[in-house]
Parts: C-alpha cells; structure tokens; sequence
C-alpha cells in the first residue's frame, strides 16, 4: 500500500483516468499532460492491474508513442524509474521493478527514434537494465487476480529497445548478450512458461540485425550458452528445467532467423545457433 500510496494521483480517480482513456487518453492541457505522466510513475507499482497496466502504464506508453512528452518529462521519468532497477532496490509485491522496466523501454523507445540522451545517460541505461535483468529472482508471471509482474519478460523489452539503438556500440551489446545469457536458464529449477524465451531471444535478434559481432564471436557466444547447461545421469528438476528453457529460448531465435533474418545474419548467427540446438540433451 505504501509504495502505491500516490495512487491514483491527486486530483484524479480511477475513473476519472479510465474516461481518459476511454477518451484515447486526450489531454487537452500541455502542462497538465506532463505532470500527470509524473505522477502516474507511482501507479506502476499499484496492486491493481487496472491501476497499473491498462491506466498507467499504457498512457505513458501512448504518450510517449504520439510525442506528446517533452524532454524534460522524458528525463523527469527516467530519474524516477532507473533507482528502481537497482538489485538493492525493495519490491516485496514484485509489481514496480517489472513495470519500472517495461517504462524505461518506451523512454528508450523515444530515444532510439529521436535521440534525446546524452552518451553517458544512454550508457547508464544500458548498465541499469542489464543489471537488472541479470538480477531478476522474481519469476512471477501472470496471476488472475494481480495481474502481469513477468520481470524477465520487461526487462528482455528494455533491452530491446537499447539493442536496436544505433548509438548502442558494440561494447554496450556484448553487455546485453552477458545479461540475456544469465536468464536464458535461470538458477533453481524455475520453469518458463509465460513465454520469457521468446522475449530473451527479441534483443539477440535484434543484436543481430546490427551487424557488429562476426560468425567466430557469435558461435563462441553460443558454445559458451550450451556449455553452461548444467547435465546431470539421471536428471534432476534443475537440470530439465534449464534444459527446456534454454530450448524454448534458442527455437524462438531459430524461427525469427529462419522467417525474418537476412542472409547476412543467418550466415553468421545460424552456425552457431544449430550447433547449440543439437547439443541439447
């Protein structure tokens, strides 16, 4: 309750914000637009996934989408949520860091396609949701009362939008790749089933489609991916679960590279790929 204490913001109700959106989130005042979109930050962690995703997040998103932030809200959003990605950061209920994550990725999204953040905030981008996605101990996806947390998943979605950036360089995506391969098989015997693979396998991809990392670089990345898969005679539930998530992970990238690759990046990601699909066991 404490960490959504400011939800809905003041002068609003959930009402008053679902006529907003039902309104196709029009707002016809400028500066009252920007401050919402502020003050909406605290409903991403709210209990209520009404609250939470269909109100609050999705008008930032359509918001940000339209142009309809300015850059000092888009910087005012990403100083709010970044302290949340922190490893140390509290999130008993496990609904702020998922939603803080999935934020940052529309204000990335702005950034890809009309720059607006220095190098270094960029950078700092990069060092938050990589860390953050490395750190995720919290599985929980959907639940039919609360709703979406699926930090995995947002993270992965931050992480696309970094990955597709131009101003990413090289060293930033290997960043990312060392991320995505720390989730690829979470630690225990946790087994994906909200489609996390898939959305782990969208930033290599799109990694991928930046033409930075040759054949050699993208088959050792994919050996040392296999060569982490703990075996075990007989198998254990660690074991088969991070076999069938490494598996779900890896066919999702087969079939975007298969579909929707170039030749370019077939011919230097799919050695690699096949070779670590083969050696599942």
């Amino acid at each position: 309750v404490a960490a959504s204490a400011a939800c809905p913001p003041a002068a609003t109700t959930k009402a008053s914000l679902q006529a907003m959106k039902a309104a196709e989130w029009s707002v016809a005042d400028d500066a009252r637009r920007q401050a919402l979109a502020i003050a909406l930050v605290d409903c991403l962690a709210s209990p209520d996934p009404v609250l939470r995703d269909d109100l609050a997040f999705e008008a930032l998103s359509h918001w940000m989408r339209a142009g309809l932030l300015a850059p000092t809200t888009l910087q005012a959003l990403r100083l709010e949520l970044l302290p949340q990605l922190r490893p140390e950061a509290v999130d008993t209920a496990g609904f702020r860091q998922p939603f803080s994550a999935l934020a940052l990725a529309e204000v990335s999204r702005v950034d890809r396609i009309e720059p607006y953040l220095s190098s270094e905030e960029r950078a700092g981008l990069v060092r938050a949701a990589t860390a953050y996605l490395a750190s995720v101990r919290d599985y929980r996806g959907f639940d039919a009362k609360e709703g979406w947390r699926h930090g995995v998943a947002h993270a992965s979605d931050l992480l696309l939008q970094l990955a597709m950036n131009p101003a990413v360089d090289k060293s930033q995506l290997s960043a990312i790749l060392a991320a995505i391969a720390a989730q690829a098989m979470p630690p225990g015997d946790h087994f994906y089933i909200y489609g996390e693979g898939e959305r782990l396998a969208r930033p290599v991809f799109e990694t991928g489609r930046r033409n930075v990392f040759s054949a050699d670089e993208w088959s050792a990345w994919f050996a040392a991916l296999s060569a982490a898969q703990p075996r075990t005679d007989p198998p254990t539930q660690a074991t088969l679960a991070a076999r069938h998530d490494l598996a779900q992970f890896l066919r999702a990238l087969y079939a975007s590279l298969r579909e929707i690759g170039t030749p370019d990046m077939q011919a230097r990601m799919m050695p690699g790929l096949t070779a670590s699909l083969k050696a599942l066991d």
